[in-house]
């Protein structure tokens, strides 16, 4: 009997020693560009290659507009590099319009900071948003996506009273379905009329984005709004007790090793979450390969293990048939069931996650003068039909 029950102790323990040995192993397998990312052709990892300098040709051309960049990765390796040179500074003299952080044409801010590497990254930025909630609440510093939004405000903050402002939710505002009458889609960025111009002209964006009538019942109507975003930027300040930037720098940047980046801010201090978040493309494609792997990197859970899930579960439909939205992120459904998760910027600034097909794809650009920006649908189908059927 003893030897028997010996027997079965040692057998336990080699299994859950396989198990783990197992984990381990496919966890390594996984390439983790903490510390930069790793090089292979694109025929290592079934992507064409010939497809891959098409379409970067195609990018080139300037058929497309301004493109700056393009960036592919596939299996955790990069596959596909490419930049291209524009020339920003001639465009914004062209304007006759006075320099500033929120002058889209400025070329000392726009695309690139300061002539660095830097690239802006407009409303990606929202997407980081998001991101900074998720880890807040698997912090314990926010306690879910169902909090009120008047938690956070002082009484005299909108000058508005209005029953439906008092009954937003946290997960409205992610979802952009919070009610407050906002409109920035159905005129050019750079036009004084937008909600968004008006807001970043203001001293102070969250009175501004409150002082706006309510038009609908939370979570009715899905409004694109980055009035919205600057909500969860002040949300997150006070529910961390720090700025939204320096959060994610401990939070989120240390552990991508994402060590160089730049963040506007408002008059009042505020984190610019809608829109002023700056990054080199190969950073903002380890946010993508985060999102890729379900919120985890190397060894921690950095988000929570259902946050990715539940960006894509519910898509909310949006005015442009093709595209959904999730939280602070779109969703382009495709083929039988599959979702690409695109976080997207003024300009043409991509970052596509096609969790099917192991991709993370940057493009990068600049399009705010005669051509639109770059088309997502356009760009997911390219690389998908770029892959190599095995």
């Amino acid at each position: 009997m003893i030897y028997l029950k010996n027997a079965f102790l040692i057998m336990t323990i080699l299994l859950c020693t396989l198990i783990n040995l197992m984990c381990s192993n496919n966890n390594s397998k996984i390439q983790w560009p903490t510390n930069g990312w790793t090089y292979s052709s694109p025929e290592k990892q079934m992507m064409n290659s010939d497809s891959l300098e098409l379409m970067s040709k195609k990018l080139a051309s300037g058929d497309l507009g301004y493109i700056d960049g393009m960036l592919v990765i596939r299996n955790g390796k990069i596959i596909f590099e490419k930049s291209y040179s524009n020339p920003y500074d001639s465009l914004f003299k062209s304007t006759n319009t006075t320099p500033g952080k929120y002058n889209y044409y400025d070329s000392n801010w726009h695309p690139f900071y300061k002539k660095t590497e830097l690239h802006t990254l407009q409303s990606v930025s929202k997407s980081f948003t998001a991101a900074a909630v998720g880890i807040a609440i698997q912090n314990g510093a926010i306690s879910g996506i169902n909090e009120k939004l008047n938690q956070y405000l002082p009484n005299d903050i909108s000058n508005i009273p209005d029953q439906r402002r008092d009954n937003i939710t946290l997960k409205d505002i992610l979802t952009m379905t919070t009610g407050i009458m906002w409109d920035e889609v159905s005129m050019p960025y750079t036009d004084t009329s937008s909600s968004c111009v008006k807001m970043e002209a203001s001293s102070n964006w969250v009175q501004y984005v409150l002082s706006q009538p309510m038009a609908f019942n939370p979570g009715d109507k899905w409004e694109y709004s980055s009035g919205a975003t600057m909500l969860l930027s002040h949300i997150m300040k006070e529910a961390t007790g720090e700025d939204l930037a320096k959060y994610l720098e401990k939070n989120l940047f240390n552990a991508l090793g994402i060590n160089n980046y730049f963040w506007k801010h408002t008059p009042t201090g505020l984190t610019d979450a809608e829109g002023g978040l700056y990054l080199t493309p190969k950073d903002l494609a380890k946010f993508g390969y985060l999102y890729l792997n379900n919120g985890k990197w190397e060894d921690e859970q950095i988000l929570p293990e259902n946050w990715v899930n539940i960006n894509t579960k519910t898509p909310l439909d949006t005015p442009w048939p093709a595209l959904k939205y999730g939280y602070q992120w779109w969703l382009i459904p495709y083929g039988n069931g599959g979702i690409t998760m695109l976080a997207s910027g003024l300009g043409g600034q991509r970052l596509l996650v096609i969790p099917e097909f192991s991709l993370v794809a940057v493009f990068t650009g600049w399009n705010v003068y005669d051509k639109p920006a770059l088309d997502s649908w356009w760009s997911m189908n390219r690389l998908i039909n770029a892959v190599i059927q095995e």
